[in-house]
C-alpha cells in the first residue's frame, strides 16, 4: 500500500511539472496491473496514462479495465490514439468492448477499423451476445496434417506474433475443417521429419460457436486447457477461445449467481458505479415478490388464530418450525445450483436428486425433530408450561419438523431444476425466495399437525 501511495505521489508530481517524458517512461517500467491501480487512484489522470503508455501497453491495460472505466476514459481519448487502441485490441476483447456500448457509438467506432479488422468485428459482433462466438478470437495457428515438424517450426517463425497463442496448433484439412490440434510440446519434441499426422491422437474437444459462454466455462474447467478451438455446425474452425476470457465469464457468473443468491438481480456495473435509483430498481422486484409471499404467510396465521388462541404457547413454536424449513431448503437450493455450475449435475438428475433429499430430508428432519421433542421435554421438566399433554406437543413439534424439513429439502432442490426447464437461471431460486415458499407451506404443515393431534384436548 505504501508503495502505491509513493507512485501515486511521484505521478502527481510529474504531471504538475508537466514531464510527460519521464512519466511515460515511468508508466513503461511498471505492471499493466500497477497502472490499472493507478487509474483507480487518480481516474482523473486515466486518459493521460493511455496516451502516454506505448501502444501495445495501453491496449494491455485497457482490457484489463472494467467496463464503465473504460467507456470514461474512451470519451476523454484523442480520436488518433481511439483508432490505435481499437485496430490494436485483440478481437475478442474487442467484441466484448463493442458489445457493451450503444449501436451508435459502435457503428462510429467500426468505420475507424481497417478493412480486414472491420470484417472480423462484425462477424463476431453478429454471434448472440452470450454466446461463445462473442469470445473467439480469429488469431490462431493451423497446420496440414501431410506437413513435417520442420515446416511448422517455419510457420510459426513467421505467422506466431499474430497468433493469441501458440500453446495449441490445430490441424485442419482443405475445407478449413477441424480435424484435431497438437500442443507446442509435442512439436518440440518430435523428430523434424515427422509429419502432424503421426501426431495426431483424434481426442479433439472443440465448441460450438453459438454454444452458450456458461458451457464453455464449464468444458474448459472439465479438460484443464489453456485454449479450445471453436467450430461451426459443420466443423469448420472459426477461432478459438482462450483461458484469460473464460476466466473473465466465470467471474462474470459467479458474481451474478451471488447477487440472486441474495434476492436481487445481478448487477450490470459495479457497485459503486450503480446509481441508487438504479440500484433501488434491482432490489425493489425481488422485495415485492418475497412481501406478497410473506402476506401469504400471515394469511395462513390469521386462519388459525382463533383456534389456537387458548394455546398461546404454539404459536411461540411457530418460527422454530418454519426457520427450520427454510434453512433445509436454502442448503439444499445453495448445493444444486453449485453443482449445475460445475457440471456435475444435469436436468436429466432430477429424479436421482429428488430420491437423495427424500432420504437425506427425512434423517434431517428426524434429528431436528428429536431435538425439537427434547426441549419441549426440557422446558416441561422445569416450567410445566405445556401442561399435562406436554408429550403430544413435543410429537406435533417433532412430526412438523419433520415434514417442513422433508418439504424444504424438496422445494430448495427441485426448484433449480424446474427453473432451469423452464429457460430461467437456476440462481433465481434464490435462498430468500426459497425461505419464503417454504414459510407458507411450513405453517400450513405445522397447523395440520396441530389439529390432527390436538383435536379434543387442548383445542
Amino acid at each position: 500500500m505504501e508503495e502505491l501511495e509513493m507512485q501515486v505521489m511521484h505521478i502527481e508530481r510529474l504531471i504538475e511539472e508537466n514531464n510527460l517524458v519521464e512519466l511515460e517512461h515511468f508508466l513503461n517500467e511498471l505492471n499493466i496491473s500497477d497502472v490499472e491501480e493507478l487509474i483507480d487512484e487518480l481516474p482523473e489522470h486515466g486518459p493521460l496514462f493511455l496516451e502516454t503508455l506505448s501502444l501495445k501497453r495501453a491496449v494491455n491495460v485497457f482490457r484489463i479495465l472494467d467496463f464503465p472505466t473504460q467507456e470514461r476514459i474512451f470519451k476523454k481519448l484523442s480520436a488518433a490514439k481511439v483508432r490505435e487502441l481499437i485496430n490494436e485490441m485483440p478481437p475478442d476483447d474487442r467484441t466484448s468492448f463493442f458489445g457493451e456500448l450503444k449501436g451508435d457509438v459502435v457503428k462510429h467506432l467500426i468505420i475507424m477499423l481497417s478493412p480486414q479488422e472491420r470484417k472480423e468485428a462484425l462477424s463476431l459482433l453478429g454471434y448472440p451476445e452470450d454466446s461463445v462466438g462473442r469470445l473467439m478470437t480469429p488469431d490462431y495457428i493451423t497446420v496440414k496434417e501431410h506437413w513435417t515438424i520442420t515446416r511448422i517450426l517455419e510457420h510459426i517463425r513467421r505467422y506466431g506474433n499474430a497468433s493469441e497463442t501458440i500453446d495449441v496448433l490445430y490441424v485442419i484439412d482443405s475445407a478449413g475443417k477441424l480435424i484435431d490440434d497438437i500442443r507446442i510440446k509435442d512439436i518440440l519434441l518430435a523428430d523434424p521429419d515427422t509429419k502432424v499426422g503421426e501426431l495426431i491422437d483424434n481426442r479433439l474437444i472443440s465448441l460450438n460457436a453459438n454454444d452458450p459462454q456458461e458451457e464453455a466455462v464449464t468444458v474448459f474447467r472439465m479438460n484443464n486447457r489453456v485454449a479450445l478451438p471453436v467450430v461451426d455446425e459443420q466443423g469448420i474452425m472459426l477461432g478459438i477461445v482462450t483461458i484469460d476470457d473464460i476466466l473473465w465469464v466465470a467471474n462474470e457468473e459467479y458474481t451474478e449467481d451471488m447477487q440472486r443468491f441474495g434476492g436481487t438481480e445481478a448487477l450490470d456495473e459495479p457497485y459503486l458505479d450503480v446509481s441508487v435509483f438504479h440500484l433501488v430498481k434491482k432490489r425493489a422486484g425481488w422485495l415485492i415478490v418475497l412481501f406478497l409471499g410473506q402476506l401469504l404467510t400471515a394469511t395462513v396465521i390469521e386462519r388459525f388464530e382463533a383456534q389456537l388462541a387458548s394455546v398461546i404457547f404454539l404459536f411461540a413454536l411457530m418460527p422454530l418450525i418454519i426457520s427450520s424449513g427454510g434453512n433445509s431448503g436454502s442448503q439444499a437450493s445453495t448445493l444444486i445450483i453449485q453443482a449445475m455450475a460445475l457440471g456435475e449435475v444435469t436436468i436429466g438428475d432430477w429424479w436421482r436428486v429428488m430420491k437423495r433429499e427424500v432420504v437425506s430430508g427425512t434423517i434431517l428432519g428426524v434429528i431436528l425433530g428429536a431435538l425439537g421433542f427434547a426441549r419441549i421435554a426440557t422446558y416441561q421438566l422445569f416450567t410445566e408450561m405445556y401442561g399435562e399433554h406436554w408429550v403430544l406437543v413435543g410429537v406435533v413439534v417433532c412430526l412438523s419438523l419433520i415434514g417442513v424439513v422433508l418439504w424444504g429439502s424438496l422445494t430448495g432442490s427441485m426448484l433449480p431444476f424446474l427453473l432451469r426447464r423452464l429457460g430461467a437461471d437456476p440462481a433465481s431460486s434464490s435462498a430468500p425466495f426459497v425461505s419464503t415458499l417454504v414459510d407458507v407451506t411450513g405453517l400450513i404443515i405445522y397447523f395440520t399437525f396441530i389439529t390432527l393431534i390436538l383435536s379434543g384436548v387442548l383445542l
